[in-house]
């Protein structure tokens, strides 16, 4: 098990590594939720086994669908996992006044996704998660589900919610915002099918939505009568190690990622072409280029040839920890010089050093951070266990490149499970 601070030494020599990627949890999660409303059973290979999807299987098998769980050969994070769907009825329920308690964890998408699940059961349930999921957004979605004639209970918008579910309500439409998230929408989508409902998306341009995109691509494909869905490998995840290769070239170290994701279905599938295939740009955007890969671009900036700036990052905001300021306020620690403006950042290049780390229990800025330190020296992380999340064994992927990580504390280099989250 990770330590509460660890440092991280960059590997040195020419070498050619491989890492082998876990499968996505945007995918894992909506292939949950769609498994259970499946007619037949479903069986998903390459699935994510982490903090997330685990909340969200943990949910699931309290509402009485039965999931069994194997390992997977090819990759120690990842899980076969066989769903006994119910064909849009939920199980198990809970009453007014003892509604089946449900916790989430700090999951948005489950958070998100799980209240539409809900509502298609007969019964009452209570969502509730860490002290961080009661603060982010879940307003948009709520008003959704009483406009298709829902009864949800929340006396500010937000987690811990009583939903109450009543089956399916055909005809029924709504309109759903996603200015503050897109997650809002794809919950409603994956049960539309089974609910009746039509579902209008507002505020923002159809490009402008790759994880709604994602799940209508998924709802389309998957195999609702029963069968075998395959998660892809995760593109943000990815990031880190695209990018740890564009830090690494010039010091004669390629790091090759498999299985990449090619589909498409990945908005940050487009990291490597934008990134680390083509010379450096000087603005990226959070809307229309990258989605939480732009984090891992905004790390790598001090070290471009040029000021960059990276707009749209608002729900970055919202998100695990207020991350426009943990990037800036990290950055900085390391010696870089970054400007905000609004919803914008604005890195200038210059010499970095080492510093400690602050990560906010947020797994995307250990791992942003984590990726940087391969090539600053010096670089320490507070509770980098977050990272179980969405990637439980990243820091052994990070020493399977050549990296030293040890505990800051004792100065004892680790390896095996003491770098599992």
């Amino acid at each position: 098990m990770l330590p509460d601070l660890i440092e991280i030494v960059p590997p040195t020599g020419r070498r050619t590594s491989t890492v082998i990627l876990p499968g996505s949890k945007s995918i894992t999660n909506r292939a949950l939720i769609l498994a259970a409303v499946a007619e037949q059973p479903v069986t998903l290979r390459g699935a994510l086994w982490s903090e997330d999807t685990q909340a969200m299987v943990e949910c699931l098998e309290r509402l009485g669908f039965a999931i069994e769980v194997a390992g997977d050969p090819a990759e120690p994070a990842n899980r076969t996992l066989a769903v006994r769907g119910h064909g849009g009825t939920v199980p198990n329920a809970g009453t007014p006044g003892q509604p089946i308690e449900l916790f989430v964890e700090n999951a948005g998408t489950a958070a998100r996704f799980l209240p539409p699940l809900l509502c298609l059961g007969r019964g009452s349930y209570r969502v509730s998660g860490v002290p961080r999921m009661h603060q982010r957004p879940q307003a948009s979605l709520i008003e959704a589900l009483r406009a298709l004639g829902y009864r949800v209970d929340t006396p500010n918008d937000r987690l811990p919610a009583v939903v109450h579910g009543d089956g399916p309500h055909p005809g029924a439409t709504c309109t759903v915002s996603v200015e503050e998230s897109s997650q809002f929408a794809s919950a409603l989508l994956l049960c539309a099918r089974i609910g009746g409902w039509t579902v209008n998306v507002a505020g923002a341009n159809e490009d402008e939505l790759p994880y709604v995109d994602m799940t209508r691509r998924m709802v389309d494909d998957f195999p609702w009568q029963g069968g075998v869905y395959d998660v892809e490998a995760d593109a943000s995840g990815a990031s880190y190690f695209w990018g740890a290769d564009w830090l690494l070239r010039d010091l004669g170290h390629r790091v090759a990622v498999v299985p990449a994701p090619a589909s498409g279905l990945q908005a940050d599938q487009k990291f490597r072409d934008l990134i680390v295939d083509r010379p450096w740009r000087a603005a990226y955007s959070r809307r229309t280029d990258l989605a939480d890969s732009i984090m891992t671009a905004i790390v790598l900036a001090p070290l471009a040839p040029a000021a960059t700036r990276f707009a749209d990052l608002g729900r970055l905001r919202v998100q695990e920890c207020e991350r426009v300021e943990a990037l800036r306020t990290e950055l900085t620690k390391c010696g870089a010089r970054v400007d905000e403006a609004g919803d914008m950042l604005t890195v200038h290049p210059g010499a970095l050093h080492g510093a400690e780390i602050e990560t906010y229990n947020d797994h995307r800025v250990a791992m942003c951070f984590g990726m940087l330190a391969l090539r600053v020296p010096g670089i320490r992380l507070r509770n980098p266990a977050c990272v179980r999340k969405t990637f439980p064994n990243f820091f052994v992927k990070l020493a399977d490149l050549g990296a030293i990580i040890r505990d800051a504390a004792t100065g004892r280099p680790l390896s095996g499970d003491d770098l599992l989250a």
